[in-house]
């Protein structure tokens, strides 16, 4: 013969089997995306001209691998190094995206409590007192009444809205997780230009300390030759021109070059008052810069792995929406001990239990459920097409950076010759000047003329280092999509 514990064991093994059930709504599958075979800039036929054949930067091949771990450490520069190293630690932009994070990982355990039961339990001792005037009034007016009981409630996820919800819980902790190495990325990138800004100001400033200390040579010949009768007075007055003009241009760049020190300082967490970096001109090489397959972004840019984790935890959404198609059934339990007496409160004949379950279907809501439902799936689509547009600009953010180098790359070259051209022509200049075969104009116009080149040469070096960080950043920097919590 069954007992009613035998039954309610039955009743639950059945409970935990149909809780078991596949949830209803559509099975998540990343949305499709065709990536090109290779990138247009390393080498497509259409690309010309190429980059000179001494010039100081090349992709590296695809089979060089990718980026990893600290991308900075690729420009062998121990003061940077030491610089990306603080952004961990003491930058208040990254705390704030970690404990968004943390926020949104909390989420996840608060949906997967969903799939077990509530249980609660406590004594309660009271002292009752009946009104003496009460229908059916019995002689006992006063009684104490000792309770101890343990109730536990569960509505078993027949259809899987709980699953769903955790579902779309963890997904969006994996966005939030890839939101915040898209920041880590950000600051470490930002950082990276502002230095090279930096370096390139510092580069600029030592031209133009060069620069003035050759004028201020050149003034002192002019004034000689002025004594001697030589020069006129309009060329000194135009040396010194020359010179002042460059001070001038050369107290300017000390702006620039605090700023830059300043933003350094905010991104390192640290008071621009007590922060300063010592001289060193932008003088290296650039690195070469493993690019990998276009295929390989879809898992290197964190962006990317944003999106497709909304995309992800906005299809389990529409499972939510169709749960409530269905009956929500809850199971409840009551057991305990209950009597007037101290004495007789924990013995056999005061215990009591209940068993209980109930089902709720609803069967009008004038279309609420059908909207909701509507909703979610559009809601999908929108953020489906957000992936495909963040990895459509993600690739052409790449080749934009390695059109970018390439340019400049070229640029660079026609320009570097360019300065050497111009200072051929101020020697050529400044030796006819002393053989009084020429007017100081001729050597003020050569001066200028290079010193316009030089500048363009440094800030087109700069640019070339702004943009291997940019290119970097645009590959998604050391990241990979097995950096998000599981």
């Amino acid at each position: 013969m069954r007992t009613p514990l035998h039954l309610s064991a039955a009743a639950l093994a059945c409970v935990l089997a149909l809780s078991g059930c596949k949830p209803v709504g559509p099975d998540y599958t990343r949305p499709g995306y065709h990536a090109p075979d290779a990138y247009k800039e390393t080498g497509a036929a259409t690309v010309a001209p190429p980059n000179p054949a001494n010039g100081s930067w090349t992709p590296a091949s695809p089979s060089d691998g990718m980026l990893r771990g600290k991308w900075w450490e690729l420009y062998q520069d121990p003061q940077l190094n030491a610089l990306e190293e603080r952004i961990a630690i003491d930058n208040h932009t990254l705390r704030q995206a970690t404990e968004t994070y943390l926020a949104a990982h909390a989420l996840v355990a608060s949906a997967r409590s969903g799939l077990f039961p509530t249980i609660s339990a406590g004594p309660s001792i009271e002292r009752d007192r009946l009104s003496r005037n009460r229908p059916s009034a019995g002689s006992t007016t006063h009684y104490n009444a000792f309770s101890l009981s343990g109730e536990a409630s569960w509505e078993p996820d027949f259809w899987g809205r709980i699953r769903r919800n955790v579902e779309a819980s963890h997904a969006s902790a994996q966005a939030s997780a890839a939101d915040l190495a898209t920041v880590d990325l950000s600051l470490h990138a930002e950082l990276a230009s502002d230095y090279f800004t930096l370096r390139g100001t510092d580069a600029e400033i030592r031209l133009l300390k060069s620069t003035v200390d050759n004028l201020t040579e050149q003034l002192k010949l002019t004034e000689e030759r002025q004594a001697g009768g030589v020069a006129t007075e309009v060329d000194v007055a135009q040396a010194r021109t020359q010179l002042e003009t460059v001070r001038a241009q050369r107290i300017d760049l000390d702006k620039a070059r605090a700023q830059a020190e300043h933003a350094i300082a905010t991104l390192t967490g640290q008071n621009a008052a007590g922060f300063s970096l010592p001289a060193a001109p932008l003088d290296g090489a650039l690195p070469r810069i493993p690019l990998g397959v276009p295929s390989q972004i879809l898992e290197r840019r964190p962006d990317i792995a944003a999106a497709e984790r909304r995309t992800a935890s906005a299809n389990a959404e529409i499972g939510i929406a169709i749960s409530a198609y269905y009956p929500n059934i809850g199971l409840s339990a009551l057991g305990g001990f209950e009597s007037t007496h101290s004495g007789t409160w924990l013995t056999g004949p005061s215990a009591l239990w209940t068993l209980g379950a109930s089902a709720t279907e609803t069967l009008f809501d004038a279309g609420k459920r059908h909207a909701l439902t509507d909703e979610a799936r559009h809601l999908y689509e929108a953020q489906a097409a957000s992936y495909r547009e963040t990895v459509l600009a993600a690739f052409n953010d790449v080749e934009d950076q390695l059109a970018a180098l390439r340019v400049l790359e070229q640029e660079s070259g026609v320009e570097h010759g360019a300065v050497v051209s111009a200072q051929h022509s101020l020697d050529l200049s400044n030796e006819r000047y002393r053989g009084g075969v020429t007017s100081y104009l001729e050597v003020l116009t050569a001066e200028s003329t290079l010193l316009t080149n030089q500048k363009t040469e440094i800030d087109l070096k700069t640019r070339q280092f702004l943009a291997s960080v940019s290119l970097i950043r645009a590959l998604g920097g050391g990241w990979d999509t097995t950096q998000l919590p599981k």
